[in-house]
């Protein structure tokens, strides 16, 4: 009886003790990973949103790059890390489905717990303003003209920006050549340098350098940004190219259901801040909040739809 009434204390206390740490939660920083360079729009976005979801949580909320293979390192590290809500990762889509379809990346789109989409940024085709491409006619003549020549700069394989270029080339009958870069920050320094012709940089990512440094020839979106208003669409110029990065919050497999909710609850308010509005709208990019079950409903849709492009025409040259 005695040793009985032991054991059952003894998982009182156990459970007090659980309840006790699971309240605190979160009691050190939580981790926000970053799957390319310091500088690009992923990390600016996940930089922004972490000063504001740390007032939120009551925690501090710090950035962690770990880039490499299109953002892959970075998202495989989330995917087996503990599932406490301490570390947590910024994707971008579609690399987040695309990068497993292709090679063996270090994660499946099964290894998250999915928290909410953020923001939308389209992808976009710039040179330096020393080029001479003033249009995207011009740059189709000169690629035509000499194809596989003119170099064309992505954050890395599987990317928005890479997919923008095979659908660029499938459409127009031009060959480019492909250079990855780590980040949007390297791939912008070649591109204002000269050592890259066109950047495969998102709208948010060259918009503060359009007219200065570089010249956006196309947004690929469905209609001009209202942040970008005198910056055409590919779809106007007669290229039917639609592509952009959506970048959202996941946590490891098993995330437990309360820090869920709390999270996605967190991000919730996050993005219906007027002040945090108007910091991602000085980026250039646009607030798309989806919530974490209807963002991984769409998601789902979209890999199944990228699975079937890749098996009539892969991306990636065997």
């Amino acid at each position: 009886m005695k040793k009985t009434v032991l054991r059952c204390l003894a998982a009182l206390s156990t459970a007090v003790l659980m309840t006790g740490q699971a309240f605190a939660w979160p009691d050190k920083p939580i981790e926000i990973v970053v799957g390319f360079a310091p500088g690009g729009g992923t990390d600016i976005t996940a930089r922004t949103l972490a000063v504001f979801l740390e007032k939120e949580l009551g925690g501090p909320v710090v950035v962690v790059n770990k880039p490499g293979a299109s953002g892959a390192i970075g998202l495989a590290f989330v995917a087996k890390a503990k599932p406490d809500g301490y570390t947590l990762g910024m994707t971008n889509m579609p690399g987040l489905l695309t990068l497993p379809i292709e090679r063996n990346a270090g994660f499946t789109p099964a290894d998250f717990t999915y928290l909410a989409n953020i923001v939308k940024d389209p992808s976009a085709f710039s040179v330096g303003i020393n080029q001479p491409y003033q249009n995207v006619a011009e740059l189709i003549a000169a690629a035509k003209k000499e194809p596989g020549k003119i170099s064309y700069g992505s954050t890395g394989v599987g990317t928005d920006d890479h997919l923008a270029l095979v659908f660029f080339e499938k459409v127009t009958g031009t060959q480019l050549n492909h250079v990855p870069y780590n980040g949007a920050g390297p791939l912008r320094n070649a591109v204002i340098g000269g050592h890259t012709v066109v950047g495969g940089m998102n709208l948010g990512e060259a918009m503060p350098y359009h007219g200065k440094n570089v010249r956006i020839l196309a947004q690929s979106s469905e209609k001009r940004s209202p942040l970008a208003p005198d910056v055409p669409t590919f779809r106007e110029l007669g290229v039917d190219l639609i592509m952009a990065s959506e970048r959202g919050i996941v946590g490891p497999k098993g995330l437990p259901a309360d820090i869920q909710k709390r999270l996605t609850d967190a991000l919730s308010k996050v993005a219906a801040n007027p002040e945090f509005l108007d910091k991602i709208k000085a980026q250039y990019t646009e607030v798309d909040f989806i919530a974490g079950a209807q963002w991984q409903q769409r998601l789902t849709q979209a890999e199944k739809a990228f699975r079937e492009m890749w098996a009539t025409q892969p991306w990636v040259k065997p």
